[in-house]
């Protein structure tokens, strides 16, 4: 046997039992996102795109420029009026000098106001407006479209607005720098002999929570972007205008919990399972067809996985273990999520003279006897 005939295999398959393509929780809000961090992919929202107050989120871009535009141990001497800033606060002297790092810890964990305008100070070169600027100059950057910044510490402002869809991604630009990334998940700590207890109550009643930042005024209700790690994937939510801090904890919760419930660890490529076969010649066995690497992988819960084979319908001999004799590909909407070779699983050898022309004999018997009979 010379030739070898393929075939192609291709069937929609479902990789894990579906639970179910349950709809989101229900939530007390102006608007809400979910989202997966890695692929960006928007899991639910409701009223994404609605510009509106974010309160203390604001200090995520703070941060962002700051760090910038600044080294963390520079040091700050706060003016009188970063100092006369209310609502949350450090309490800051006119004069105090602190680090650049103990003021965004500030800022970040106590949502002081006062520290997000001493950054905004010093690194505007004494203008908080400058900085304002370069804050807004960030967001045309990232192309957040609904967001305009009108101060530092977020305090209701005209025209100071944002979206869930904006925010989300603010967040999730702003962990990528590893000293928010760390200071948003501390519970608390000190900075200049002060104590610093974070806002987000989640961080002790979540258990995969890994951040980010609260908001709330009046204008905005009660605020939070936050973000949660689960086997293999990452989700963030993010709630704008809720209408009391155990209601948005309650309902973020649930939103998070939600989104990662999307989600499941499985073998799209399992390592135990034969995938095809393949006949030889001279009545030998069939050669079974195994994947040379088993693939695990996170893939959505509601969504359908096709799986393509490419395989041999016949094989010439001998068949070495391992000899590679087709493919097996897992597909999530066209784009392959996980691929392997498929090998043989045992060797079959070719019989040597005296079985092939025994092989030949008989069938030409056999075939005569279908003749005359």
């Amino acid at each position: 046997m010379k030739g070898i005939a393929s075939l192609v295999a291709a069937a929609a398959a479902l990789v894990l039992a579906v639970v179910g393509s349950a709809a989101p929780p229900r939530v007390a809000a102006d608007a809400y996102v979910i989202q997966n961090a890695a692929t960006g992919e928007v899991l639910a929202a409701l009223d994404e795109r609605e510009r509106v107050p974010i309160a203390s989120i604001t200090k995520l871009m703070t941060a962002l420029v700051t760090l910038e535009h600044a080294q963390l141990d520079e040091l700050v001497t706060v003016s009188k009026r970063a100092a006369a800033v209310g609502e949350s606060t450090i309490h800051l002297r006119a004069g105090e000098r602190l680090t650049v790092a103990d003021l965004l810890r500030a800022a970040l964990i106590q949502s002081a106001n006062d520290a997000a305008n001493a950054l905004a100070a010093h690194v505007g070169d004494g203008s908080v407006p400058r900085f304002v600027g370069m804050m807004n100059a960030r967001a045309r950057a990232l192309r957040l479209t609904d967001t305009h910044f009108a101060n530092p510490d977020g305090l209701d402002a005209p025209g100071h607005v944002s979206s869930a869809r904006d925010v989300t991604k603010l967040a999730r630009v702003a962990m990528s720098k590893p000293f928010i990334r760390e200071t948003v998940r501390t519970v608390e700590t000190s900075v200049a002999g002060r104590r610093l207890v974070n806002w987000n109550d989640l961080l002790s009643t979540f258990p995969r929570l890994i951040g980010v930042k609260t908001g709330h005024t009046g204008g905005a209700g009660w605020s939070e972007v936050a973000a949660a790690r689960g086997p293999g994937v990452t989700i963030y939510a993010t709630l704008l205008g809720g209408t009391s801090r155990a209601g948005r904890n309650e309902d973020l919760s649930e939103l998070l919990a939600w989104g990662l419930g999307r989600y499941r660890a499985v073998w799209a490529i399992d390592g135990a399972r034969v995938y095809a076969s393949a006949r030889t010649a001279y009545r030998q066995p069939s050669v079974r067809l195994v994947a040379a690497k088993p693939a695990l992988r996170v893939v959505r819960i509601d969504r359908t996985l096709v799986e393509r084979i490419v395989a041999p319908v016949e094989v010439a001999l001998p068949v070495r273990v391992g000899q590679r004799l087709g493919r097996v590909q897992v597909l999530d909407r066209g784009k392959v999520i996980a691929s392997s070779p498929l090998v043989a699983a045992q060797a079959i050898e070719r019989p040597g003279r005296v079985g092939r022309v025994g092989f030949y004999a008989r069938r030409t018997l056999h075939h005569l006897r279908g003749v005359f009979s």
